[in-house]
């Protein structure tokens, strides 16, 4: 079975091709803040990002053969977990989303490359926007407002489930914490195969990340509101881009701070320590939602490569369950094992609707 996967990124469009589960070709395709600057909106990158594909795979002398062109979903409606067939309908909610991100046009650029294709599917898996979270979850302390999953379902889910077989067992048979620690960070909890509840790590909830402020106090951020000293996209940028490690230590880069740690650096100590500290404070909630009954905790995304941080984790949290590492994003490969699982039959293909 050959499959492309495409997976737009705010400055660059990562492109892979699987033979069966085997990765035979990665590339990833830059874009210049600069060049970008120019378009008013990510969908008029479309054409651009879909023809430098095309352009890269030619150069490559790679033939445009494929069973299946697998791309990440966008911020559509809510949906639950698994592998959708592209269709008209999320074609326009990806244009029509409130939530604008790169990732809409991630769909478009797979339903057109397939289109001439006899026999290629054209899919997306896991977006962001999976929702499975239970009734109470969903609840806060304001009737004017609900909690929306907004998470790294993908790589989470796709973690899970390769834990639970390299264990011999199903992932619909154990209760996992997952915890994707990257640019934002969202910890869910996995119940028989399902995330019943999880953070919303884009729009600001949980722990603070390198690049997300996490859960504010709610009176302050009000007064900031209204204090006339920003606009509203100013704050929403002090939130999600703009906010977390990036606000305090002026980067978003853990590696530089892990150093500036070591040469003595204190500011960088108590920021990078209050991360961690966050971190594991959330994971130990979700082991309430589980009602303490955890097979395992695991810790996934690039930050799950720095020992500084998986350790300091390990004293706050061991307690709870064994902890394994699985560093990396892993959205090519997750998005590849989807696409390859229903073309051999192991998952059902589901309708967008």
């Amino acid at each position: 079975m050959k499959i492309l996967v495409i997976n737009p990124g705010s400055t660059s469009t990562k492109v892979a091709i699987y033979h069966n589960d085997k990765s035979v070709f990665v590339k990833s395709i830059p874009y210049s803040v600069e060049k970008l600057k120019h378009f008013s909106s990510t969908f008029e990158q479309l054409d651009m990002r879909q023809k430098d594909i095309l352009k890269t795979l030619e150069k490559e002398g790679l033939p445009f053969e494929f069973d299946a062109i697998v791309a990440r979903g966008g911020l559509t409606k809510s949906i639950p977990a698994g592998t959708y067939a592209i269709n008209e309908k999320m074609l326009r909610d990806t244009r029509e989303a409130p939530r604008q991100h790169v990732c809409n046009i991630a769909s478009h650029i797979a339903a057109a490359l397939a289109k001439p294709l006899p026999k290629c599917l054209a899919l997306i898996a896991d977006p962001v926007i999976v929702d499975e979270m239970i009734p109470e979850a969903r609840v806060c302390g304001s009737p004017l407002m609900q909690r929306a999953s907004v998470w790294h379902a993908l790589n989470q889910r796709a973690t899970a489930k390769r834990f639970a077989k390299s264990q011999g067992k199903r992932y619909e048979d154990l209760n996992l914490i997952v915890a994707h620690l990257g640019g934002g960070i969202t910890i869910g909890a996995h119940r028989k195969g399902k995330t019943i509840d999880v953070n919303n790590g884009l729009d600001g909830e949980g722990p603070f990340s390198p690049e997300r402020a996490g859960t504010l106090p709610s009176a302050d951020l009000i007064r900031l509101c209204f204090s006339g000293k920003y606009t509203c996209q100013q704050l929403l940028d002090r939130i999600s881009g703009q906010a977390g490690m990036t606000a305090w230590l002026g980067t978003n880069n853990s590696q530089e701070v892990i150093r500036r740690i070591a040469e003595g650096d204190e500011k960088a100590r108590l920021v990078m320590d209050a991360m961690i500290y966050h971190i594991a404070k959330y994971i130990a909630a979700q082991g309430a939602v589980l009602c303490g009954q955890i097979d395992a905790i695991l810790i996934t995304g690039g930050l799950a490569y720095e020992e500084y941080i998986t350790s300091r984790l390990r004293e706050c949290i061991g307690f709870l369950a064994p902890i394994h590492l699985f560093p990396g994003e892993n959205e090519l490969e997750s998005l590849a094992e989807n696409a390859l699982s229903v073309l051999r039959g192991e998952q059902e293909l589901k309708n967008y609707d």
